[in-house]
């Protein structure tokens, strides 16, 4: 986005080096290979709200450049993106490759230059004014502006420490949690909307609602996901220990729950109780498994359900009660919270307050979003704003050499 941003708006010899075969790798992969580009959240006061760091900051980026923004820039350059249910935007194709596509066709009509398997190993103000650097391949570079963009990956984090910036250290972001549930395990792959979560850790609490995945660890899905995001240096600090109290009533509430428990228990007395499963919205197999969790067997009357065992269900279906564990498999997570401290970066333009002519954007920085298209949504605005700064800089200097 950048270069071809700063491309676009006449700079010269823009060139990207990429440490990796192939530009745009973690674009291709995303989303499953269909790439949640952005959402759909027009006001920026609102969508600030979805980034557990740097909520406050991105105000100014998010009033030059927003979702509304990335929809039009993308439109204009051939993709177009549309929004689903949930508000995630997909490109039309519904594939990752399409947004890769449109990108590089974008640098190659801008004139940018690519050079793939160059990942930077030095980076170092020159004597001369500007940068230098070189690459993998001990090739060196002489450039007068330089951006940052290497994501999660520690080697940009390093060269922006050695160019003087303070590195908020960096934890996983967004990623399941494993708790202790045998009942629970043999529901993986069950989904269920409207779950109540709420997530003790030391001293502070975090709560979420909405749709939440079993897996045979434990719980993920979106609600799941945007826990530990807020969550994510509490639970780091624990070592992803605290406990999960989740509520799968569907919002009926604890009064209604009971009321619905006792209208079972008079109106299908001598009908068994997974037979007559009482909460449509609850999966028999999940319903079978909160049976089993406080002692009753399936095929046992509603009549014959003792009172205490009636207590047990009723907290079991509003509060259950969750060991966690740790957090998913490593390499889950989708993103990492840490990185460059944002107070030292000009968010306007997205320039080193440290460093004149160095630019950061993206991963990189102390900034991250929950699961929906948000981290996608910063890094196009940060690439944007540090671009059209990038090209204000190089063509005023030119300008002022004529």
């Amino acid at each position: 986005m950048a270069a071809i941003t700063a491309a676009e708006r006449g700079v010269r010899d823009v060139l990207i080096l990429e440490a990796t075969p192939e530009v745009l790798t973690k674009v291709r992969i995303s989303g499953g290979g269909r790439c949640n580009v952005t959402h759909a959240c027009w006001d920026p006061m609102e969508l600030v709200g979805h980034y557990p760091r740097g909520s406050k900051p991105l105000r100014g980026p998010f009033s030059q450049f927003a979702c509304g923004d990335s929809i039009a820039w993308f439109d204009e350059r051939g993709l177009t993106l549309v929004e689903e249910s949930d508000g995630r935007m997909f490109p039309q194709l519904n594939r990752s490759e399409a947004v890769v596509e449109c990108l590089r066709r974008a640098a190659l009509a801008a004139g940018v230059k690519i050079q793939c398997g160059s990942a930077v190993r030095t980076l170092s103000c020159s004597d001369c004014g500007g940068f230098q650097l070189s690459d993998q391949r001990s090739t060196f570079h002489q450039a007068s502006q330089v951006l940052l963009a290497s994501g999660g990956h520690p080697s940009g984090r390093r060269l922006a420490q050695d160019l003087g910036h303070t590195i908020v250290p960096p934890v996983p972001s967004l990623f399941s949690l494993k708790v202790q549930a045998p009942a629970l395990s043999a529901c993986s792959g069950i989904a269920l909307d409207n779950v109540g979560l709420d997530l003790n850790v030391g001293h502070q609490r975090f709560r979420e609602t909405g749709r939440v995945l079993i897996t045979h660890r434990g719980v993920s899905g979106p609600a799941t996901l945007r826990l530990s995001a807020f969550a994510a240096r509490a639970l780091h600090a624990n070592r992803y220990k605290g406990e999960l109290r989740v509520d799968w009533s569907g919002g009926l509430g604890r009064e209604r729950v009971q009321q619905i428990l006792q209208q079972s228990r008079r109106d299908q007395a001598r009908r068994t109780m997974l037979s007559a499963k009482p909460f449509e919205h609850l999966p028999r197999r999940l319903w079978l498994a909160f049976l089993t969790q406080v002692g009753m067997d399936g095929e046992r009357r509603w009549a014959d359900l003792p009172a205490k065992s009636e207590r047990q269900l009723l907290e079991t279906l509003c509060a259950q009660r969750l060991s966690i564990q740790g957090r998913g498999p490593f390499g889950e997570e989708f993103v990492t919270a840490g990185g460059v401290d944002l107070g030292e970066v000009n968010l306007a333009t997205m320039e080193s307050r440290r460093c004149p002519g160095l630019y950061l954007a993206g991963e990189l920085l102390d900034v991250d979003g929950v699961t929906g298209g948000f981290n996608f949504q910063a890094c196009w605005s940060g690439g944007w704003l540090a671009g059209m700064a990038i090209a204000t800089s190089i063509l005023t200097e030119s300008d002022q050499t004529q």
